[in-house]
């Protein structure tokens, strides 16, 4: 069907690479295709069918992927090969290749997704990790569906990742923790670190004014790292973690299967290891697990362990809906009226202590006055 859409656009006055977008196919089988008669590409056809393919004893695995998940992509699938069979000698453009077919034979169209780049310019070794969180809601092993929360990080200069998984919002200690882990994972801290999300450390920026809130306040004059935040999806600042978050949630989450965090949170090790940190950046050209062996080097040593008993219980926050309603937890918790503002940012600070739950405007203020729980969880 495709060769002779092929020929018919051609005959319509359809350049080669108008052809190659409108079929979503490349540019070379287009040539080739308009190359052969009907006759060469009957016996072309005939020849794949009798044509034995390295992954052949995979194919039934192969189209119960493409089948059940139309948008899946080449890449994808070669990472659940060596996921699942341990196959090591095959290659990405092999299995690409193999795809392709499959789809064409089968009749499976390629679902395509657009793509997020970063215009940023390269840094120095040692100089700067970037910091974003996302979410996805995936399939989990009883039949339900489970929301998760990400936290990655990248070495700007290696592209080298790390990311932490949590079944809950972010805290403030969590930012702190999981940050702690991935100077492990990286051995050793840069002298910069960008933000996005910064409700989590800040509690405002104005005119170069960055205040923190008391937890992430101690944490740094601790470890004492130049600390950037940035707009929201603005790559012009942080390109490179927006397009790790997009990675790890298309590549290693997406179509996956949820039964634990822990199990979950170790198979993201392992792929980091596997694909993350292995396959050649598209960018520096480099494999970023190989650049990281240079760069680390120029970290700066991360000492002693930072005491977590410092850390506030301020530290989490919550949006104050229109109706002058906060969830937290499962709960619906009523402030006074009025709170809301449509003028304001309409963050409220919750803090939990002794089994009760207070809620204020700001980190240190004093509490709101008649809280009252709308909704209790599982009731």
């Amino acid at each position: 069907m495709i060769y002779q859409e092929v020929h018919r656009l051609k005959n319509m006055g359809f350049s080669n690479s108008k052809i190659a977008r409108k079929l979503q196919i490349s540019r070379n089988r287009v040539i080739d295709y308009l190359s052969m008669t009907p006759d060469e590409f009957a016996d072309f056809i005939a020849s794949l069918q009798n044509r034995t393919k390295k992954l052949d004893p995979y194919q039934s695995d192969i189209l119960m992927w493409l089948r059940a998940h139309p948008d899946v992509t080449s890449a994808q699938i070669y990472d659940w090969l060596q996921d699942k069979f341990d196959i090591q000698s095959v290659s990405e453009n092999t299995v690409r290749n193999y795809v392709n077919h499959l789809r064409e034979h089968y009749h499976i169209p390629k679902v395509t997704l657009g793509r997020i780049y970063g215009a940023v310019d390269e840094l120095p070794p040692g100089q700067q990790i970037q910091v974003d969180f996302g979410e996805i809601i995936v399939n989990t092993s009883s039949g339900g569906r489970q929301k998760l929360y990400v936290a990655g990080f990248i070495l700007s200069h290696s592209r080298f990742k790390y990311v932490e998984w949590l079944d809950r919002p972010f805290r403030t200690s969590d930012l702190i923790r999981i940050q702690e882990n991935a100077f492990h994972y990286f051995g050793g801290m840069t002298a910069e670190i960008v933000y996005d999300q910064d409700r989590l450390l800040a509690v405002s920026e104005n005119a170069d004014d960055l205040i923190l809130t008391e937890s992430f306040t101690k944490y740094h004059k601790f470890r004492r790292f130049k600390v950037e935040l940035c707009r929201k999806s603005d790559p012009e600042s942080k390109g490179k973690i927006e397009q790790v978050i997009k990675y790890v949630k298309n590549n290693f989450a997406k179509h996956r299967i949820y039964d634990n965090l822990n199990t979950w949170q170790q198979d993201a090790l392992k792929w980091l290891k596997r694909t993350g940190n292995y396959k050649v950046h598209h960018n520096i050209k480099k494999r970023p697990f190989e650049v990281h062996a240079l760069e680390k080097q120029h970290l700066q040593t991360v000492s002693g362990n930072y005491h977590f008993e410092n850390i506030s219980s301020t530290n989490i926050t919550r949006t104050i809906h229109k109706d002058n309603v906060i969830r937290f937890e499962g709960n619906r918790y009523s402030v006074p009226l009025g709170t809301f503002q449509s003028d304001k940012e309409n963050i409220a600070y919750i803090s939990v202590a002794d089994g009760k739950l207070s809620i204020s405007l700001h980190p240190a203020g004093a509490p709101l006055p008649h809280i009252q729980c709308l909704k209790t969880k599982g009731r």
